[in-house]
């Protein structure tokens, strides 16, 4: 993810940060009162993702280790403070670096994981497999998060492993700035990276492949890519710009992922999170209103546009980390701009929470901001959730972002269904018993018929007070999503929150792998 300096001069803060006391009680109040609307007012789908960040340990693990049981007690932790914060999916980062978190034929074990390149955990097991585990316990998507073309973070090559393609290819890979790089315009580099996502897809219980705004890198002020003999080779008799050139490369990626997850995973999604400014209005007519210095199509090459437009990609998230009135790239623009160019593509909005009460920029020294935002895109109904950078900022970051958030997820949501419909629709699920005990009421129920061989992915419990069932359209009767996956003969839950003499009726609903409801079983009524 890329973290924008927007700039202010030595002695603003000070000031910045008293003008912004001024305003801490009145901007509180506002955001109170915005998210109490919000309650009133639930989504009943939406997306609300976290960016779990490995690279450099900024997320996790905090710190390296060969032991699984320090691992796998981390990752439960941090599942279970996001769970609790409102987030129903983690875009948890497994290849940072031309490495992985998980036993591959195409890349070394991470350091970040063990803390040195090519080290398994000891004993052996398979890390990627119980992090998608455990994310699926607790009812939340998992997205793989990849950095296709990144192979180093610094020019220090001792720290490589021998399996690294670093060593194995050597002529697939070109220095720039301080890192190393696959060559995007060499074809065995897209035939690699399409091992790397069939291995993934058809290896693991994903949810969803994700790619964030590193394509060509960001350019090195007075130092082109050095990729002028691929071009030559590869691309000259075809295009008359190198840009261009270099435009259809990340294309045939982009496309590659799109057909190799059809066909190994047609249920997962593929998601891109570009950099926040396709162009600036000034260089295409079709551009923002915004005054970027350097725009995803110019600069690295990504036309996310064009892969939304294709329906290669099932859904955008354009990182749009800047405030709401910001002069160069102003967030309210950004996310209308962005929600009439969506093409095919679901879009989620990237919220910079790693900003809040750290920048330099006084609007994100206000609590208001990040709330101000989430509404804005709730009231979009071309917006359909956001993804948060990153997971640390979101629990940990100041001006109580994390209270922010639970507030604004108070009520549960489900996730928006995919756009793959090559999945039965569950059948109406049998509820076995439905009884006051005194813990609360204890429903019991099975698939419905028809489900044996397909049960669904998971179950939706809803609640309406009185003796009627309600509609399930209503967000706010949701009280309990089961794990997904499980596949189970029989489920129970225990509604915990009920209260003594009042009436309560009940409707469960099965969903499938790409969160599609089926019809709701019989109603059950209890007293408790």
């Amino acid at each position: 993810m890329l973290s924008i300096n927007t700039g202010s001069s030595k002695n603003a803060r000070p000031v910045l940060l008293l003008r912004s006391s001024l305003f801490i009680l009145m901007t509180a109040l506002w955001s109170a009162t915005t998210l109490q609307g919000q309650e009133a007012a639930p989504l009943k789908r939406e997306f609300r993702g976290v960016w779990v960040a490995t690279v450099l340990n900024l997320d996790y693990p905090k710190s390296p280790t060969t032991w699984p049981t320090a691992q796998k007690e981390g990752w439960r932790n941090l599942l279970d403070k996001l769970k609790a914060t409102g987030f129903n999916a983690v875009v948890a980062q497994v290849r940072p670096a031309a490495d992985a978190f998980y036993p591959s034929t195409h890349a070394p074990w991470s350091a970040y994981l063990t803390g040195k390149q090519g080290l398994p955990p000891k004993p052996a097991y398979d890390v990627l497999e119980f992090m998608i585990e455990e994310a699926h316990k607790r009812g939340m998507d998992f997205h793989a998060w990849l950095n296709p073309y990144r192979v180093s973070m610094d020019l220090d090559t001792t720290k490589l492993s021998a399996g690294h393609v670093f060593y194995q290819h050597r002529d697939w890979i070109v220095p720039y700035g301080n890192r190393y790089y696959l060559n995007p315009g060499l074809p065995p580099v897209r035939e690699h990276l399409s091992g790397v996502i069939a291995e993934l897809a058809s290896q693991y219980d994903i949810d969803g492949i994700h790619f964030d705004d590193y394509f060509y890198p960001y350019p090195v002020a007075g130092a082109p890519f050095p990729d002028s003999l691929t071009f030559a080779q590869y691309g000259a008799t075809q295009f008359d710009t190198i840009t261009d050139w270099r435009r259809d490369n990340v294309n045939r990626l982009i496309g590659m992922v799109d057909s190799t997850l059809e066909q190994h995973a047609p249920y997962a999604e593929f998601g891109v999170s570009p950099f926040g400014v396709w162009r600036n209005q000034s260089e295409d007519p079709k551009g923002s209103a915004t005054q970027a210095s350097i725009g995803a199509y110019d600069a690295l090459y990504a036309d996310a546009l064009h892969w939304a437009e294709e329906g290669w990609i099932d859904y955008l998230v354009p990182q749009l980390y800047w405030h709401i009135g910001f002069e160069i790239a102003d967030h309210a623009e950004l996310q209308r701009w962005w929600s009439r160019h969506k093409g095919k593509a679901k879009l989620y909005i990237g919220h910079a929470a790693y900003k809040v009460g750290r920048d330099k920029m006084e609007q994100w020294l206000l609590p208001d901001e990040l709330p101000r935002q989430l509404q804005m895109g709730r009231s979009n109904p071309d917006i359909d959730g956001g993804i948060f950078f990153r997971a640390a900022s979101t629990l940990y970051g100041g001006l109580g972002v994390r209270d922010s958030l639970q507030a604004a997820f108070s009520t549960p949501a489900l996730l928006p269904a995919h756009t793959y419909n090559g999945l039965r629709i569950p059948a109406p699920p049998r509820m076995k018993r439905a009884k006051a005990r005194r813990q609360g009421t204890l429903l019991k129920w099975k698939f419905g018929k028809g489900d044996r061989k397909h049960r669904p992915h998971y179950y939706v419990v809803y609640r309406f007070e009185g003796k009627q069932a309600g509609s399930t359209d209503q967000p706010e009767a949701i009280v309990h999503f089961t794990e997904f996956g499980a596949g189970r003969r029989q489920y129970k839950f225990t509604d915990t929150t009920t209260k003594p003499g009042r009436f309560y009726t009940y409707l469960i609903v099965g969903l499938n792998r790409a969160h599609r409801e089926g019809a709701p079983g019989q109603a059950a009524t209890v007293q408790f």
